[in-house]
C-alpha cells in the first residue's frame, strides 16, 4: 500500500476558483452613433402646386447723402502784412459802449437787449432858458472823491479858469478836459459862458469828475428845468466811489502778506 502525505488543512478550506463559463455573457460595448443619412433629394412638386412665397429681406435703409463740405478759401498772405485785416481802432471820444433801455439793468443776470440806432440816446443839445445878464452869477459846488470844486458861471466866451490857470495847463489830458466840457456841451451854452473855478483835494481825475459836477449843479441854478435831463445823463449824480483805506497788519486794503510757514 503506498503511502500517502498528509493534505494540508488550509488547502481543503480555500475554495475553488470557478472558471467561466462559455454561456456567461461579456458586457456589451456602446454601440457607434449611426451615419446621418444621406440627404435625399427633395421630390419635385407637381405642376398644379402653387410656387412657394419666399419672405422678402428687408431692404436695407437708403445711405444718407453726404454733405459736401465747402472748402475754406485758403488765405493769399498780402504783400505788406496785416494789409488785409479790419480796421478795429477806437476813434477819441467814440463811446462804442453798449447801449440800454431805461427800464433795462446792464448789470442783472438777464442783461438786457441793446437799443437799435432809433432808440439811442439822444444826445442833441438840450432846449435851456437861461438869463444871460451881464452880472449873473450862478454858483454850486461839486465833489469827486476826496477832490472839491467850488464853480461859479457867468456870461462870456467859453473860457475855463481853474485855480487861476488855464483848462489846457490845468488838465493837459483830452479825456478829462472832454469830461469837463460834457455839461455846458448838452444844453448849448459852450460858447456863452466862462466857468471860474477853485480845485483842492483829490487827484486830476478826481478834480476833473468834480468840477462837471459843479457845474451841472451851478446850471441848476439858471434853470432848474434842465434838471431831468441832466439826471439822465449822469451829470448830477455824485460818484462817492474811493479808494478803500489801507488796514493795519495789510499790505494794502485788502491785500494780505504771504503765509510762511517756517
Amino acid at each position: 500500500m503506498a503511502d500517502q502525505t498528509p493534505q494540508d488543512p488550509q488547502d481543503d478550506q480555500q475554495p475553488a476558483t470557478p472558471e467561466p463559463s462559455a454561456d456567461a455573457q461579456t458586457p456589451e460595448e456602446p454601440a457607434a452613433p449611426e451615419a446621418p443619412a444621406a440627404e435625399q433629394p427633395e421630390a419635385p412638386a407637381p405642376p398644379d402646386a402653387p410656387a412657394p412665397v419666399e419672405a422678402e429681406a428687408p431692404a436695407p435703409p437708403a445711405a444718407e447723402e453726404e454733405l459736401e463740405e465747402e472748402e475754406p478759401t485758403p488765405r493769399v498772405k498780402p504783400a505788406i502784412p496785416g494789409a488785409d485785416l479790419e480796421v478795429d481802432i477806437v476813434v477819441e471820444g467814440e463811446d462804442r459802449g453798449r447801449a440800454w433801455s431805461e427800464d433795462e439793468d446792464p448789470d442783472s443776470e438777464e442783461g438786457g437787449q441793446a437799443l437799435s440806432d432809433e432808440d439811442e440816446v439822444d444826445q442833441e443839445p438840450i432846449a435851456a432858458q437861461i438869463q444871460l445878464a451881464e452880472d449873473a452869477r450862478y454858483r454850486a459846488t461839486g465833489k469827486r472823491k476826496t477832490a472839491i470844486a467850488r464853480v461859479i458861471l457867468k456870461p462870456g466866451t467859453g473860457q475855463y479858469t481853474i485855480n487861476g490857470r488855464t483848462m489846457d495847463d490845468f488838465f493837459p489830458r483830452a479825456t478829462l478836459q472832454r469830461t469837463i466840457r460834457q455839461p455846458l456841451e448838452a444844453v448849448g451854452y459852450e460858447d456863452r459862458m466862462d466857468v471860474v473855478a477853485r480845485l483842492h483835494g483829490g487827484g486830476v481825475s478826481a478834480a476833473a469828475g468834480a468840477l462837471r459836477h459843479g457845474i451841472s449843479r451851478a446850471l441848476l441854478e439858471a434853470d432848474p428845468n434842465l434838471r431831468t435831463e441832466l439826471k439822465r445823463r449822469g451829470f448830477l449824480t455824485r460818484d462817492a466811489r474811493a479808494k478803500e483805506r489801507k488796514k493795519a497788519g495789510l499790505k494794502k486794503a485788502r491785500k494780505k502778506p504771504q503765509f510762511s510757514k517756517r
